[in-house]
Order: C-alpha cells, then sequence, then structure tokens
C-alpha cells in the first residue's frame, strides 16, 4: 500500500502483500421487458441503512446522500422513459431486520437496486437474500472481508476492504505514533471484530507485542471494567473495533480515568456523533476510515454545498459515499437498459452491469469494481482528532 502525508512526512513502505474489510405489477422482470418510451416505467431504488438507533447519524447521511443522487439523475431516466423512485428502509443496525427487509426488497418487481448497507453485519446476511433476488447491491461503507468473499454475483461496494484498513492502522500506528505495545477493545460484531482481529495480526507483524485483547457488547453504556484492564497493562495505543457509540463512551470513560495515551479506531467512529458523545476528551484520538474529505476535491466541495441547501445539514463522511455509489448503481442500470434497446432489462442484466463499471468517477471516489465486487481505486485516509470538532484532521492516505 502507498501511504500519502498530507503534510510532510510519507509513511514507508507497502504493509499488505496479496491485499489488492406497496408494490405495483406494471413493471416487468423479464430479458424483454417493456418499452422505455411507454409512458414512465417506474425504476425503484432501496436503500437500507440504520435511520434509528446508535449508529443513526451515520445511516441518514448514507440515504441522503443517496437520495441527491437519485434526484440529479432522474431527468435523465425521464429522456429515457423511466421514472425514478427511492425506497428507504430503515435496518435499525440489526441483522435481523435488514434480512426481513431485503426479502421484501426482493419481492419488489419495480426495485432494481440496493445501496446499503452500512454495517457488515448487517450486509452479509441481507445480501444472502439479495443475491436470491438478483438484485444488485452496491455498500457505501462496508468493510468486512467476507462480504464480497463470498462469490456473490450481485454485492459489490466502492470501501475498502477490512484487510486494507486495519493494517493500514497498525502500520500508522508502529511507525508515525511509536507504539510498542497495544491494547485491543472490540464490540464483537462482524465489522468490529473483523477489523480488530486485522489490526491485531498486523501490528504483531510490526514487531510490537498486544497486552489485552478484550470485547464488549453492542448498547453498553459502562465500559469501566474493561478500561481498567487497559489501564493495567499501560499501552502504548489503545485500539477500538466498533461504532461511535460505545467508542465515544469508551474514549470519555478512558480520559476520565488518566488515560492519555493515544486512542484509535475504524471508519466506524468517523462520525460527529463520536465527538457529541466524547467531547473534548476526543483529542488525541486517531481513526482510519475508508471515507475521505469531500472538501478536499472540488466535485466534493460543490457536493457539500448542494448537500447542505437540500437537506440543511452538513454532510457526514459517508453522505458523499452513498452519492456516489447511488451514482454507480444508477450507471450499471442506464447501460444495462441501453445494451437492452432502451427496453427495461432483466435485474439479472443489471447486476452484471453494475459488476461491469469501470471508472467510474464519481464528486469523491473512483470505481473500477474487480471479479468480486470490491473497488480497485479504494483508499483507506488517517485522520487525528486535535479537539472537540467534526471533521478530524487529514494526516494521509494509503491506496492499495
Amino acid at each position: 500500500m502507498k501511504f500519502k502525508k498530507s503534510l510532510t512526512l510519507l509513511l514507508s513502505g507497502a504493509l499488505i502483500a496479496g491485499v489488492l474489510a406497496g408494490c405495483s405489477s406494471k413493471s416487468s422482470d423479464s430479458s424483454d421487458g417493456d418499452s422505455g418510451g411507454s409512458g414512465g416505467k417506474v425504476i425503484k431504488i432501496a436503500t437500507q441503512s440504520p435511520l434509528s438507533g446508535g449508529s443513526a447519524i451515520l445511516g441518514e447521511a448514507l440515504k441522503l446522500g443517496a437520495q441527491l443522487k437519485l434526484e440529479e439523475e432522474s431527468k435523465k431516466f425521464e429522456k429515457l422513459g423511466y421514472k425514478l423512485q427511492l425506497e428507504p428502509y430503515d435496518d435499525q443496525g440489526d441483522p435481523k431486520k435488514g434480512v426481513s427487509n431485503a426479502n421484501v426488497i426482493g419481492a419488489d418487481k419495480e426495485i432494481y437496486g440496493i445501496i446499503g448497507h452500512l454495517n457488515s453485519g448487517v450486509t452479509i446476511p441481507s445480501s444472502e437474500v439479495y443475491e436470491k433476488y438478483h438484485v444488485a447491491m452496491v455498500s457505501p461503507a462496508a468493510t468486512a472481508v467476507e462480504v464480497t468473499e463470498r462469490g456473490l454475483k450481485t454485492v459489490n461496494r466502492i470501501v475498502a476492504r477490512d484487510d486494507f484498513q486495519g493494517p493500514a492502522g497498525a502500520e500508522y500506528a508502529v511507525k508515525e505514533l511509536g507504539a510498542k505495545t497495544a491494547f485491543i477493545i472490540q464490540d464483537k460484531t462482524a465489522y468490529g471484530q473483523g477489523l480488530a482481529d486485522e489490526f491485531k495480526k498486523a501490528i504483531e507483524s510490526q514487531g510490537a507485542k498486544v497486552v489485552g485483547y478484550e470485547g464488549i457488547t453492542v448498547g453498553e453504556k459502562d465500559f469501566n471494567g474493561v478500561i481498567n484492564k487497559a489501564k493495567s497493562q499501560n499501552p502504548d495505543v489503545i485500539y477500538f473495533g466498533g461504532l461511535y457509540a460505545e467508542g465515544g463512551l469508551i474514549i470519555k470513560q478512558a480520559r476520565e480515568k488518566g488515560i492519555d495515551v493515544p486512542i484509535m479506531g475504524g471508519d466506524g467512529l468517523d462520525s460527529s456523533g463520536l465527538v457529541d458523545i466524547a467531547g473534548d476528551k476526543v483529542a488525541n484520538t486517531y481513526i482510519t476510515s475508508v471515507a475521505g474529505d469531500s472538501t478536499k476535491t472540488e466535485s466534493g466541495k460543490k457536493f457539500v454545498e448542494d448537500y447542505k441547501a437540500k437537506f440543511n445539514k452538513k454532510a457526514e463522511s459517508y453522505s458523499v459515499y452513498g452519492y456516489d455509489s447511488m451514482g454507480v448503481l444508477l450507471k450499471g442500470i442506464e447501460d444495462a437498459i441501453k445494451a437492452n434497446g432502451d427496453k427495461l432489462p432483466s435485474k439479472e442484466k443489471v447486476a452484471e452491469a453494475v459488476r461491469a463499471v469501470k471508472d467510474y468517477k464519481g464528486a469523491l471516489t473512483e470505481v473500477s469494481f474487480d471479479d468480486k465486487g470490491d473497488n480497485t481505486k479504494a483508499k483507506v485516509f488517517l485522520y487525528k482528532f486535535d479537539k472537540a470538532s467534526y471533521p478530524p484532521a487529514l494526516q494521509g492516505e494509503v491506496s492499495q
């Protein structure tokens, strides 16, 4: 991997070898389809993300970004004879709810694609349902390795995997922060544990010692037990694999106990919600994120301005990834329609066209899918919280 520092120094060396974490019956699902000029056939796109619960800030950001892009593309599809319609679903960050929603989505003949999910633990079982119904999925956020390692034809993501993100954080901890010992905490989810495991393997391979590895439960509020264990080991760095709701509390409670060493985590901490919870205790927290800074490109700046104007709120880390995921999905649908003589194609053909997308340039991301559905152009970004404000300061980026 190539690390590009935003300030002065370059992080030396490549770390990972081998790493590249109410339905209408009018629409047809047949390969022949109906003529695109026959009066505005509806093409529904679903989103699935947590719109309630502990990670709702990121879940809503994902949905709103996707909504903005769909609305921008509507006129183009109207010229082809189709009406785009967004169908948002709240998966509550719960695998069971995600699967239940996925079955509803799959049974809807007019839904030709899904943007989601935020959580890998929801993505994995839900995507099995999408595969059954041939519904193309593009995830703006799910990073677990297993998401794309199952050979599913409908499953894609535009962000980097945990076996890229975890090692990037480990390399930074050792080479930039000088960490020789680490205490690891994870939330026992597919995402949190997977990311923590990748960090653990990588930091040990860098010569550092892991002096503790503990699990917590999502939804807990008191983490004094695990924090006391961490304090007793006096590590050079504490690493948390999980989301901002628990991460913010761990940071706050650790600082209140006098732990002043760097605390690190992954993209699940990349939210204004982390600052809301941890307050000024968030200082000296480092995160790796698969989400870049939208304000660093002209197209990204325009997105941020349009998002603010449309929704009257600031963009979150995954807002632009919801936007670019929708762009990729709609590009695949458009390609499939044109390849089918402007007639509505089958869902299988749409899934094939989405997987075939190459060199798509979004507001922030570039996307080319490999044969697994991973984005070969995905990056990992490193940030530091110096104070109680969001977003954190960009330290650098790592490319594959």
